[in-house]
């Protein structure tokens, strides 16, 4: 007898994944992918107190750029999230180190003079023109000089936020990014504010 040829149509079987394994590596596959762009790329994150109004509303929910400041060092007007330094527990009553990330405008780049007088931020002896805040400082602050490295910061709710004006400069290496778009509430979507306009770096 001669032993039968496979016809070419003939295919040897294949095994099929159990669907339930499928799902999992395809969720797992999916929480990596989300999870990786949350933390390299961008996340979301909302305002949970009024410390910059009227630029950013309670429950404001907003898109910080996480990749930016790997080729660029922020910029003054830039809204940034970081983590607070210890010494900003003295707003809090609680010991360090604070877990909540903070968000404030940059105002003073490293080797910047910054004081507050008159109703007035002033950088380098020239004052800013900002149109943005909730009400003038009623507050002096200053003048000191912004270590290297780090960056001053403030709310644009001057008198009702806990920033550089208590605790001093916030380190490069906390700032986590920088806000660029507000997704949330629909009828406020969009880029944050219009770009202040502040005086040259001297």
């Amino acid at each position: 007898m001669t032993r039968l040829e496979k016809s070419a149509d003939e295919k040897p079987p294949q095994d099929t994944e159990n669907p339930w394994i499928e799902g999992i590596k395809t969720i797992g596959l999916a929480a990596f992918l989300a999870f990786g762009i949350r933390t390299l790329v961008a996340e979301a994150r909302y305002i949970p107190t009024g410390s910059m109004l009227p630029t950013l509303q309670i429950n404001d929910r907003l898109i910080i750029d996480k990749v930016s400041y790997r080729f660029q060092d922020p910029q003054r007007g830039d809204i940034i999230v970081f983590m607070p330094p210890d010494p900003a527990s003295l707003c809090t009553g609680q010991p360090p180190p604070i877990k909540d990330a903070y968000i404030k405008r940059v105002i003073g780049l490293p080797g910047d003079t910054v004081e507050v007088k008159e109703g007035k931020v002033f950088i380098n002896k020239q004052p800013l023109q900002e149109k943005y805040i909730e009400e003038i400082p009623q507050y002096p602050y200053g003048p000191v000089v912004v270590a290297p490295n780090s960056y001053l910061v403030l709310g644009d709710n001057r008198n009702a936020s806990c920033d550089s004006h208590y605790w001093g400069f916030v380190p490069r290496q906390n700032i986590i990014g920088r806000a660029i778009v507000r997704f949330w509430p629909i009828n406020r979507t969009g880029s944050i504010d219009p770009t202040p306009i502040y005086p040259a770096k001297n």
